[in-house]
């Protein structure tokens, strides 16, 4: 194996994600906006509401779509106990929120309740579980900052936040860590190359430190230098580390050196406006005041956008009076304080690490075991299998109406 690279690699000879990781869903598409919310309390009043309107009223508040209406029959989410009647007829009870990722580094909550959500890609909740972890490849934006991949442990929407669509690559095809989601063979092959047994996570690591943007989608270059390959799976362990916050029985991202964002003056109950003053370090929300706030993470991008700046917009945005989207806490409630500044935090990580990320990601797409190697070991073209869902037959799920689902 030690010969099977190729120096100076084309841009085109660098490994798409979508080769390396081949079976991948479109993001999810939820058809309606109120079912997600910072905070389950909101989402159960939102509920409530909805199911003592009247039918006139109801059908208003649903916002009904040409894939979903109050008289969908659909099957329930795998793994979710929810209500396969149909919504006009009866509701039944408000649907246990679950944890929900939407967009980039914005942990909010979900009713998982498929009566509810357009397209909610049933074959990522079969296999989600304590054992899965989602890489969601970011839209390709020309000359944005930021990075092209991310981790998630909870199940995300997988949208961009400049409107461009990307892809969800579950790591095990099969629930308890089964199956991994890698091309035949690949494993064995850089196995060889790299002088030691690899496993899927490994591979992951890899794929967050090093991968790179492009319009063919998220390339990942495999290097050469098993001591750059070895790096570069430290480094993306630390990186998928921050992004899960704790989740997989990590710890909790804390800054170095007991440097950390404290609130110096208490969020007001309605803030309107969000600022930064770099010179001071100062994030200002509405008239509370947060520091220290370093300059990486107020910059921090995806796809273009301020993360922060989405994340206090997805809680301020005005909505349309008398809809469900309206309804929400009377005022900024604690919790929102303190996952503020967990951002903050998981910001400024990842972005004091990108110089080092740039930088191995360079050293990999030098040289390195290129697609025309990976076609020469019979890697790729990969099957076609393994790019559509795994069988999971070991569990009923209740169809519409109350019947078993045929799987």
């Amino acid at each position: 194996m030690r010969g099977v690279t190729d120096d100076d690699v084309r841009p085109d000879e660098l490994p798409l994600l979508d080769e390396l990781m081949p079976w991948s869903t479109a993001p999810l598409r939820l058809g309606r906006s109120w079912i997600v919310a910072p905070d389950p309390r909101t989402l159960r009043a939102r509920w409530d509401r909805l199911v003592a309107a009247g039918d006139a009223e109801r059908e208003a508040l649903f916002r009904p779509s040409r894939a979903r209406t109050p008289s969908s029959s659909v099957a329930a989410l795998p793994g979710q106990r929810t209500g396969t009647v149909r919504l006009a007829r009866e509701p039944g009870r408000c649907p246990q929120p679950v944890r929900f990722v939407h967009g980039p580094f914005d942990e909010q909550w979900l009713l998982p309740d498929h009566r509810l959500i357009d397209t909610a890609r049933p074959e990522l909740w079969r296999v989600a579980d304590d054992h899965q972890l989602f890489a969601v490849e970011q839209g390709y934006v020309p000359g944005a900052a930021g990075p092209a991949l991310l981790v998630t442990a909870a199940l995300p929407d997988g949208r961009s936040p400049a409107g461009r669509p990307g892809r969800i690559r579950p790591l095990y095809r099969r629930p308890g860590g089964l199956e991994p989601n890698l091309a035949p063979g690949l494993l064995p092959l850089l196995g060889e190359r790299y002088g030691y047994e690899l496993g899927a996570p490994d591979l992951l690591a890899w794929a967050v430190a090093a991968a790179l943007p492009s319009p063919a989608g998220c390339r990942v270059p495999l290097p050469a230098d098993p001591g750059v390959w070895a790096a570069g799976v430290a480094l993306g362990r630390e990186l998928i580390g921050v992004q899960l916050r704790g989740a997989r029985g990590g710890e909790r991202p804390r800054l170095p050196g007991g440097r950390r964002p404290y609130v110096r003056a208490a969020v007001p109950a309605r803030p309107t406006e969000l600022a930064y003053d770099p010179e001071e370090e100062v994030l200002s929300v509405g008239e509370g005041r947060i520091s220290p706030v370093p300059a990486g993470a107020w910059e921090f991008e995806v796809g273009g956008v301020r993360m922060i700046e989405q994340w206090f917009a997805h809680r301020t945005a005005a909505a349309e009076p008398g809809s469900l989207e309206a309804m929400g806490p009377a005022a900024w409630p604690q919790e929102w304080t303190s996952e503020l500044l967990e951002l903050i935090t998981v910001l400024a990580l990842l972005a004091a690490r990108e110089p080092e990320r740039a930088a191995l990601t360079a050293r990999a797409a030098a040289a390195g075991v290129t697609r025309s190697t990976l076609r020469k070991a019979g890697v790729l073209p990969v099957p076609d299998g393994a790019r559509r869902p795994a069988s999971v037959l070991d569990h009923q799920e209740e169809g519409p109406e109350g019947q078993f689902a045929l799987l």
